[in-house]
């Protein structure tokens, strides 16, 4: 009974292994003719763009022109590598393991399949094929570890990372004599040239300048009250702050006075606090006294009524 189920399944496998990698042919080449027009279409928008002098909006639309472009080109391997799986299903169905030679196109199909959604077809294949060899199978190609066999050039047209400036910029110059146009790519070039540093540069004299306005003054702030020292010393930038918007040449002499502000700052505390303590000693002294002249006063009423009582007695 178990040889009859393994022929069954094996019958079932072939089949809608066939069906499904028919489908999603069929499908490919209807998205890479609908590709083929749009990205036609887009690239003249990139054209209209450079001839009217818009190049800050080129820069941005060329993006999705490389990753429409890598998609197609993912395609186009697919498809190659649907068909050769297809011309060998029989060989699939009589062996348990995947074979050598099928393993690069198996595995890329994998791979691809969640993050093709417009084949949906590959998900199906990527389903029959965890049953027929396994999870681990699977996870060790959806985690592309060493010995999964995806093609690298699948991994890098499926690549969710933004293209490089020289890869934009190619394109661009591509679109520009594609289109006769004479295009003066110097300004895009330095703009791609230039690093995450460069482009946050304007804030850094702002910064500087802001950062300045608050660094305490030695004779102002000895002039303060402690009170209010403690609160401006809040308010004033922390070293490693002024490290990110100063050199250490420029910061190392506001950090001297703001160690010389707060010396004396402490200096005039201490004396409040001991100026504080003497006070309520002499406070507790006069108490003292006072208490002392009261049970005086006490023991001298007590006293006097006791004389009273004894001459009542007497009388």
């Amino acid at each position: 009974m178990s040889l009859l189920n393994q022929l069954f399944n094996r019958g079932v496998f072939g089949t809608r292994c066939k069906t499904c990698l028919n489908l999603a042919i069929s499908r490919i080449k209807l998205l890479q003719n609908k590709r083929d027009a749009q990205l036609k279409q887009m690239r003249k928008e990139i054209f209209q763009f450079l001839q009217a002098g818009q190049e800050p909006i080129a820069r941005i639309r060329v993006e999705h022109i490389i990753r429409e472009q890598n998609i197609w080109a993912a395609y186009e391997i697919l498809e190659l590598f649907c068909e050769f799986v297809l011309a060998r299903v029989p060989i699939i169905e009589n062996q348990r393991d995947c074979p050598s030679e099928l393993r690069e196109a198996i595995a890329s199909i994998i791979f691809a399949a969640p993050r093709c959604s417009d084949v949906p077809d590959l998900l199906h294949i990527k389903n029959l094929f965890t049953t027929k060899y396994g999870k681990e199978f699977v996870s060790a190609v959806s985690e592309l570890r060493p010995d999964s066999g995806v093609n690298r050039m699948i991994i890098e047209k499926l690549s969710v990372s933004a293209p490089s400036g020289e890869v934009k910029l190619k394109v661009l110059t591509e679109i520009a004599e594609e289109y006769n146009l004479a295009w003066d790519s110097s300004q895009t070039e330095a703009e791609f040239r230039k690093n995450h540093e460069d482009l946050l540069g304007g804030t850094k004299a702002v910064g500087v300048g802001a950062r300045l306005s608050h660094i305490p003054n030695k004779k102002s702030y000895n002039n303060l009250s402690p009170h209010e020292q403690e609160y401006k010393h809040q308010e004033a930038p922390s070293p490693s702050s002024n490290s990110v918007w100063l050199n250490t040449n420029k910061i190392e002499q506001p950090h001297k006075n703001n160690d010389v502000s707060l010396g004396d700052a402490k200096n005039e505390t201490k004396l409040n606090s001991c100026d504080v303590l003497e006070k309520a000693r002499v406070a507790i002294a006069s108490a003292e006294r006072a208490t002392a002249a009261a049970r005086a006063a006490a023991a001298l009423v007590q006293s006097n009524f006791g004389s009273l009582k004894l001459e009542g007695k007497s009388l």
